[in-house]
C-alpha cells in the first residue's frame, strides 16, 4: 500500500488536473443525448467532430487532385494566383486534361494567324509585351435606343455585381482601383454606392428589389434619389435593373439589424436597428410592360444605358419582352445572363444547386428568342458565370456575348483561397467579411495592383487565343469556331450543331476605331493608342 502511496504522490499535479478533466468530460459525454457518438464513445467521439471541422482544408490541400475540386479546382485557381503576382503561370511537359471527355472545350486555331502590324495596339516590341491588351467592347450601348449618354466599355471583361456588405470595403476598394487603372467597368451589386466604389473606376449601379440607396423608408423606389445619385456621380455609366440572380432566382433575403452599421445604413438608405427584407419581386413594375416603362422612365431622367440582369428558366416572359421590343421600339439596353453556377454569398443549396440553369443553355436560351425577333444588333448582350479564365471566356464570345463579367476569380485574385465561408462572415483572408480584424489584413494598393495584373494577363491571352483563330478581335469569334468533345468515339460537335443557332454577326472594321470612339469609356493608357 505503501507502495501505491507513494507512486500516487510522485505523480505531478498537472497530470491529475487533466485527468480530472478527462474524467469529467467523459463523464457529461455519457450523460447528454445530443450526440450519438460522444456518448457511446466518450473523449475519443470528441475527434470525429474535430477532424470534420478541418476536414475541407484537408481535402483542398492534400487530398484533392489538381483538377477535381469545384467551383475551381487547384489548376485555374494557381493560373489566376500566378498571373495576379505576375508569377510564371505556364505549365510544363504539355496538357494533363482528358481531351476526350465530354464537354471538353476545343478552340479551332487558323493555318495561318492574324497578323499585328507595327502599328497595331497589340503589337508585340523588341519581344516586350505591349504596356497594354485593351480589349473594347465592339458594340456601344445605348447607342440603338439613343440615349443621352451611350457607353463603349473600354474592356470586354468587367468586374460582375459584388456588393459592399458581402465583401468587405478594402476588398471593394481594391477592385475599384484595381478596375481603374486596367480601365473596365466595377458593377456596384445591388448594395449601393459606396465610398468604396468611388476611386475613379467606371461604375454599373445595380439595383435589385430593395432599391437600396434610391428608396424611401418603407423600401419604394424613388426616382429623384436615382436622378441626383447619378448626378452626384458621373463615373457611372450605365444602371443594371437585377432581376434575379444564376445562384437563387426568386430568392429574396434579409439584411440583419446586427449587419446594418451607420455606414451602410447611410447607403442603403435603410433604419438603424431594424431587419431590413428584399422581397423576391419588384415593386416598381408587376409585368412585363410596366418593366419596359420603368426602364425608359430612369434611361429618360438619367441619360445612361439601362440594362436588365437575370438567370434563365421559364422562357414565356423572354417571348414576351422580345415581342414588346419589337412593338414599341422600347426596352433595355443590355441584357446580363447569369448562369446558375455563378457565385453568391450565401444561398441554400436547394437554389444554388438546382434552380436555374447553366451559363450556357441559360445563354442560347435567351440568345435564340431576340435572334428570332432580329434584335441582337440593338443590345449588348453580357455572360456571367466561371468565364474569368480564358477558355471559357472565348467559348463565350463565339456564343454571342459580347462582354464578360468575373466576380469569384476577382476575389481570387486578391486574395481569396476558396474557403467557401463567405455566409459565416469569418472569411480568413478578409475579402467576405465585416470583421475589421481580419479585413485589415487586404492593403488596397497591393491587391489592386493583382487585380490590374490579372486582368492584364486574361485580356492578353484572350486576344493571343484570338489571334491563333485568325482574328483581331474576340466578337468575331463564330459558333464553327470551337467544337465541343461529345466523350464517345472521338466525336465531336460544333456550338452552332450543340446549341441549334449562328451566331449574329457583330459589325466590327478594326481595333483603332474602336479605341478612338467618342463614347469609350476607363481611362487614357499610355502607350494603349493606335499609332
Amino acid at each position: 500500500m505503501e507502495t501505491v502511496w507513494s507512486f500516487l504522490a510522485s505523480v505531478p499535479v498537472w497530470l491529475y488536473i487533466i485527468l480530472a478533466i478527462a474524467a469529467i468530460i467523459a463523464l457529461r459525454d455519457i450523460l447528454q443525448k445530443r450526440h450519438t457518438i460522444q456518448h457511446n464513445f466518450p473523449l475519443v467521439g470528441h475527434f470525429r467532430y474535430m477532424i470534420e471541422t478541418i476536414g475541407p482544408e484537408l481535402r483542398q490541400y492534400i487530398v484533392a487532385n489538381n483538377r477535381e475540386e469545384l467551383p475551381f479546382n487547384r489548376r485555374q485557381r494557381s493560373w489566376i494566383y500566378a498571373s495576379s503576382k505576375k508569377e510564371n503561370n505556364y505549365q510544363g511537359f504539355g496538357t494533363d486534361q482528358n481531351m476526350q471527355e465530354a464537354g471538353y472545350v476545343l478552340i479551332k486555331p487558323s493555318m495561318l494567324p492574324y497578323r499585328v502590324d507595327s502599328t497595331h495596339s497589340h503589337h508585340v516590341k523588341n519581344g516586350n509585351d505591349p504596356h497594354h491588351y485593351t480589349i473594347p467592347s465592339a458594340k456601344v450601348i445605348g447607342a440603338y435606343h439613343r440615349r443621352k449618354r451611350p457607353y463603349r466599355p473600354r474592356s470586354v471583361v468587367n468586374v460582375s455585381a459584388m456588393s459592399y456588405g458581402s465583401l468587405s470595403a478594402r476588398a471593394i476598394e481594391s477592385l475599384n482601383k484595381g478596375s481603374f487603372k486596367f480601365g473596365n467597368y466595377h458593377n456596384t451589386g445591388e448594395g449601393g454606392l459606396s465610398p468604396y466604389h468611388k476611386f475613379g473606376a467606371d461604375v454599373v449601379f445595380n439595383m435589385g428589389t430593395s432599391y437600396f440607396g434610391v428608396r424611401d423608408h418603407d423600401g419604394n423606389f424613388v426616382m429623384e434619389k436615382l436622378v441626383k445619385l447619378m448626378q452626384n456621380n458621373p463615373t457611372v455609366r450605365m444602371i443594371e435593373l437585377k432581376l434575379s440572380q444564376g445562384a437563387k432566382p426568386g430568392k429574396g433575403g434579409v439584411l440583419p439589424a446586427s449587419k446594418i452599421t451607420a455606414e451602410i445604413a447611410e447607403i442603403r438608405g435603410v433604419p438603424i436597428g431594424k431587419d431590413v427584407v428584399s422581397p423576391p419581386y419588384h415593386s416598381a413594375f408587376s409585368n412585363v410592360r410596366e418593366m419596359i416603362d420603368f426602364i425608359e422612365a430612369m434611361a429618360a431622367e438619367t441619360g445612361l444605358p439601362v440594362g436588365i440582369k437575370s438567370a434563365v428558366g421559364k422562357t414565356e416572359m423572354w417571348e414576351e419582352l422580345a415581342d414588346l421590343m419589337v412593338e414599341t421600339g422600347k426596352g433595355p439596353d443590355f441584357i446580363t445572363i447569369d448562369g446558375g453556377e455563378g457565385g453568391t454569398g450565401a444561398a441554400p443549396p436547394s437554389f444554388a444547386d438546382h434552380v436555374s440553369l447553366p451559363l450556357v443553355f441559360a445563354f442560347s436560351t435567351v440568345y435564340k428568342i431576340f435572334q428570332k425577333h432580329n434584335l441582337n444588333d440593338k443590345i449588348t448582350f453580357i455572360a456571367s458565370g466561371k468565364l474569368g479564365l480564358p477558355a471559357q471566356a472565348v467559348m463565350a464570345f463565339a456564343m454571342g456575348a459580347d462582354i464578360i463579367n468575373v466576380a469569384r476569380e476577382a476575389m481570387l485574385s486578391i486574395g481569396c483561397i476558396q474557403a467557401q465561408t463567405c455566409h459565416t462572415n469569418r472569411c480568413p483572408t478578409g475579402i467576405a467579411t465585416n470583421n475589421k480584424w481580419l479585413e485589415s489584413g487586404i492593403d488596397p494598393t497591393l491587391k489592386s495592383e493583382r487585380f490590374n495584373n490579372y486582368m492584364k494577363t486574361l485580356a492578353k491571352e484572350i486576344i493571343e487565343i484570338t489571334h491563333a483563330a485568325g482574328y483581331e478581335h474576340p466578337c468575331q469569334f463564330g459558333m464553327a469556331d470551337i467544337d465541343i468533345s461529345m466523350g464517345d468515339n472521338n466525336k465531336t460537335i460544333t456550338l452552332a450543331d450543340n446549341y441549334g443557332y449562328l451566331k449574329t454577326v457583330v459589325p466590327f472594321s478594326d481595333m483603332k476605331a474602336l479605341l478612338e470612339c467618342d463614347h469609350l469609356g476607363g481611362r487614357d493608357i499610355p502607350g494603349e493608342k493606335v499609332a
